[in-house]
C-alpha cells in the first residue's frame, strides 16, 4: 500500500458525510431537460447501433449470393457494432435506469421499477442482488455476494480452499459467460446443492429466470438468424460474438470497480450502527475509479466513476464527471485516498489479484473502518 488514510474525529466524520450529502442535494436541484435529452440520446444510440449491426450481419450473410468477399468484413463489423449496442444498453442505459436515476422524468420507458434489459438475467433479480445487497453492503464479507461472485478468491481475507487453484481458468470462463453468472447469482445454487433449499423452492425461484433466458436465446439465436434463411450461420455467429464482446467488457469494468489492489473488504461488524459518514467512508475505501475521459465514461455506463456511483447511485450518471471534481477535493481535505487509475492499470491489478489469491495468502493489515477515535 502506498497510501494512508487519515484518522477522522467523530466531528470530522460527520462533516465529511454532510459535505457529500450537500453535493448530492445541489446536483439533484439542477437536474432537468439536459439530463432527459442525454438519456434519450443514449436510447437512440442503442436503437440505431443495433439496427446497423444487425443490418451488416444480414448484408454479410446474403453477400454469399452476389459478393462473397463482403462476408467477413460485413459480419465482423456487424458483430462489433451490435456488441457496442449491447454494451450501451447494459451499461449506460439499463444499469442506470434500473437504479431509478431517471424516475423523476415520469417516462414509463425509463422507469427503474419496470425496465427490463437485454441480458439473460432478470432486472428484478438485479434490483435485489445489486441495487440492494451490493450497494448497501459494499465489500462487506458475507453480505456482499459480488465479492468473487461465489467463484473467485479476490482478497486475502477470503478463506482459501484448494479449488481456488483453478480460479485463473474459472475467471476467464466467467468473463465469457458473465451475463449467465449474473442471471443465476440470486439463485444461490450452493445452498441448493448443500440441501438447504428444496427442489420445489429452487424451481419456483428459477422459473422467472428460465423464462428470461428462453426469451433471450430465442431472440438472439433463433429468430434473428432464422430471418437469414439458409444463410443463418453468419448471423448466428455474429450474435454470439456480440454477446461475448458485451460480457467481456462488462466483466472488466465491474471487476475494476471493487477488486483493484487498493480496494478493501470489511467485516460484518462494521455495518452495525453505521453512521452516514462511515457509510461514505466504506464506499470510498471499497471502490475504484477508472480514468480515461468521455469515451470510457459512456462505454462504462459512467462506472469509471465507481466512487461517485456508490455515493450517489440514484443520481443520473452523466453528472458523475462534474461531481467527481468536488468529491476528490473533499476526500483530499479530509485526508482520504481517492482510488483511480487507467483501465490497463486497474484491470492489471484485478488480474494479479485473481492469480495471486488462487494460492494461500495472509490477510492484509489495513486501517480499521470504524476508527479508534469513534470508540470513545
Amino acid at each position: 500500500m502506498t497510501f494512508r488514510n487519515r484518522a477522522l474525529s467523530p466531528a470530522e466524520l460527520d462533516q465529511f458525510g454532510d459535505e457529500l450529502d450537500a453535493l448530492r442535494k445541489r446536483t439533484v436541484a439542477r437536474l432537468g431537460q439536459s439530463d432527459a435529452n442525454y438519456i434519450r440520446s443514449i436510447v437512440a444510440w442503442v436503437r440505431w447501433t443495433e439496427v446497423a449491426g444487425r443490418g451488416l450481419l444480414y448484408l454479410g450473410a446474403f453477400s454469399l449470393l452476389f459478393a462473397p468477399a463482403l462476408l467477413w468484413p460485413a459480419c465482423v463489423l456487424g458483430a462489433l457494432i451490435l456488441g457496442l449496442s449491447k454494451i450501451l444498453e447494459n451499461m449506460e442505459l439499463g444499469h442506470n435506469v434500473i437504479h431509478g436515476q431517471y424516475d423523476w422524468m415520469r417516462d414509463p420507458h425509463l422507469d427503474g421499477k419496470t425496465y427490463e434489459w437485454d441480458i439473460v438475467g432478470t432486472a428484478e433479480n438485479w434490483r435485489h442482488t445489486h441495487n440492494f445487497r451490493h450497494h448497501t453492503y459494499t465489500n462487506v464479507r458475507g453480505l456482499d455476494d459480488d465479492i468473487g461472485y461465489g467463484l473467485l478468491r479476490i482478497f486475502p481475507e477470503q478463506r482459501w480452499r484448494a479449488y481456488y487453484l483453478m480460479q485463473p481458468v474459472i475467471a476467464v470462463v466467467f468473463a465469457l459467460l458473465f451475463e449467465w453468472g449474473v442471471a443465476i447469482q440470486n439463485l444461490k445454487l450452493g445452498r441448493w446443492v448443500a440441501g438447504k433449499v428444496t427442489n420445489r423452492q429452487m424451481w419456483r425461484m428459477f422459473k422467472p429466470v428460465g423464462r428470461k433466458m428462453a426469451r433471450q436465446i430465442v431472440k438472439d439465436y433463433v429468430v434473428f438468424p432464422a430471418l437469414a434463411g439458409p444463410f443463418f450461420l453468419p448471423v448466428l455467429l455474429g450474435n454470439v460474438v456480440a454477446n461475448i464482446i458485451r460480457n467481456l467488457w462488462t466483466y472488466t469494468i465491474i471487476f475494476c470497480g471493487h477488486f483493484t489492489a487498493e480496494a478493501e473488504t470489511f467485516p460484518k461488524e462494521c455495518v452495525r450502527n453505521e453512521s452516514r459518514g462511515h457509510w461514505y467512508l466504506r464506499q470510498l475505501r471499497g471502490s475504484s475509479n477508472i480514468s480515461g475521459g468521455w469515451l470510457i465514461d459512456v462505454l462504462s455506463g459512467n462506472l469509471s466513476h465507481q466512487i461517485e456511483h456508490h455515493f450517489y447511485p440514484d443520481v443520473p450518471a452523466n453528472r458523475y464527471s462534474a461531481m467527481a471534481v468536488e468529491v476528490r477535493e473533499i476526500c483530499k481535505r479530509y485526508g482520504q485516498h481517492y482510488n483511480t487509475g487507467s483501465l490497463p492499470k486497474q484491470f492489471g491489478q484485478v488480474v494479479w489479484r485473481i492469480v495471486r489469491h488462487a494460492f494461500p495468502s495472509r490477510p492484509r493489515k489495513v486501517a480499521p473502518l470504524v476508527l479508534k477515535t469513534d470508540a470513545a
